[in-house]
């Protein structure tokens, strides 16, 4: 074990030596190894801003829904089906949250002083039930979560379309299941700086609230959010679910994207079906669209690791031609091809550690920077940010197999050269023969 220390750390001093030669290696191990986390973890951090807005907005990483046949009010679930859901949830998931809401849709519309902004969503909600959603959100004003059945939350987009402020009045129109129309005054409790695509034309009012102007019973709603401690075992965990719940109400088929929703919910079917849904189903528009950044990504991750092999191979060819004499001066004294080897590799391993360190800190330079770039210029594309910013995920698997795949190329970079070399005969190094 000593001689090995020793011949590392005699690796480590060659490597300082000729840390000059070493230079165009190190710096392109550096800015590779940047741009290559950088790259991964800005996509880490996009996927998972889309994946926690969806399921802030959706409430929950399994959701239950009701379709009703022949109704014009299609998500409802009754006192029965809520109880038969709550109760196949306990056996399935033992959920960290579970979260019930009704839903009315793109006919809502809401007025003050005149003016009125047609609403893409109206949410009842449990006020209580939901705080660690509410938490997470950028609230205009003084600090507080919204409470009461006569309080309404607003974006901020509706906000400055109506003018309002919070304290003001605002009237809101629904429809009931019969399609009449209903109206409440709200007073604005909160306004939620919010323009993705999920929040912009989006209101909350208490779930009682919603219930008595779209006519449902008082503990009615129409969908029912569970969230659980992993979410990357949503799906299995939605299988058993489904499995679980069939055995008490009538059940749809598990889709897994928004084609099969479509399909499956315009089919005729006899009284109410409750189908489960994962975020993914609900993503799998945004899902095409991060696959097609996943291929640009990877595309720029093999053209870096490519750029990280191929000045490895020529800048080692050229040290090790340059030191060969040298490397026979160690083979006259006593040193061994294997020793040699070792030498080399304890350098290349070294230098790999140092530019893989000083890559990481210039990857955290370049997130900070792309940080504070504004992409509002692209439209809806505040759902891959929190809080109008970017975020750069710098999670352990990413960076590790970043670390490796780096590591891996090096060393097949080098292996041959090296190996090459220190089998070469003594007169051969001697004499400073082409590799």
């Amino acid at each position: 074990m000593g001689r090995y220390f020793a011949l590392f750390a005699l690796g480590i001093k060659y490597l300082y030596r000729y840390r000059r030669r070493y230079g165009f290696l190190l710096a392109a191990l550096v800015f590779g190894f940047a741009v290559v986390t950088l790259i991964t973890s800005a996509k880490d951090g996009m996927s998972t801003n889309v994946y926690y807005s969806a399921q802030s907005h959706y409430a929950g990483d399994i959701v239950a829904v009701a379709y009703e046949a022949n109704s014009l009010q299609l998500f409802h679930l009754s006192q029965d089906e809520i109880a038969a859901i709550l109760k196949a949830a306990d056996a399935a998931l033992n959920p960290r949250y579970t979260v019930k809401r009704t839903l009315f849709g793109e006919r809502g519309v809401v007025y003050h002083n005149g003016a009125a902004v047609q609403l893409k969503y109206v949410i009842g909600s449990d006020w209580e039930e939901e705080t660690h959603l509410f938490e997470k959100m950028s609230f205009d004003g003084p600090a507080g979560l919204p409470a009461g059945d006569d309080g309404i939350v607003i974006s901020a987009p509706v906000a400055g379309q109506l003018g309002a402020r919070l304290g003001d009045s605002l009237i809101l129109e629904t429809e009931t299941v019969g399609g009449q129309k209903n109206t409440g005054v709200f007073i604005v409790r909160g306004i939620v700086q919010d323009t993705s695509i999920f929040g912009y034309y989006k209101v909350y009012v208490s779930r009682k609230s919603l219930n008595r102007l779209v006519g449902f019973g008082t503990e009615d709603c129409s969908t029912i959010g569970f969230f659980i401690d992993n979410p990357g075992a949503a799906e299995k965990k939605r299988e058993l679910f489904q499995e679980v719940l069939a055995n008490y109400i009538q059940t749809g088929p598990l889709v897994y994207n928004r084609d099969e929703l479509q399909r499956e919910t315009t089919r005729p079917w006899e009284g109410t079906r409750v189908f489960l849904y994962t975020m993914q189903v609900y993503l799998s528009e945004v899902s095409d669209l991060l696959d097609a950044m996943n291929i640009i990504a990877y595309f720029l991750y093999g053209m870096m690791l490519l750029i990280i092999l191929v000045s490895a191979a020529v800048t080692y060819r050229l040290i090790l031609h340059e030191r060969s004499k040298e490397m026979g001066v160690m083979r006259a004294i006593g040193f061994y091809g294997g020793d040699l080897r070792m030498v080399l590799w304890a350098e290349v391993f070294a230098l790999g550690c140092a530019a893989l360190f000083a890559g990481f800190l210039l990857a955290l330079l370049l997130g900070q920077v792309l940080a504070l770039l504004p992409f509002s210029w692209i439209p809806s594309f505040e759902i891959f940010m929190k809080d109008g910013k970017l975020t750069i995920m710098y999670l352990l698997k990413t960076v590790m197999i970043n670390i490796i795949s780096v590591f891996v190329v090096l060393f097949a970079a080098v292996l041959a050269p090296a190996f090459s070399s220190s089998q070469k005969s003594l007169p051969g190094l001697l004499s400073g023969e082409q590799l």
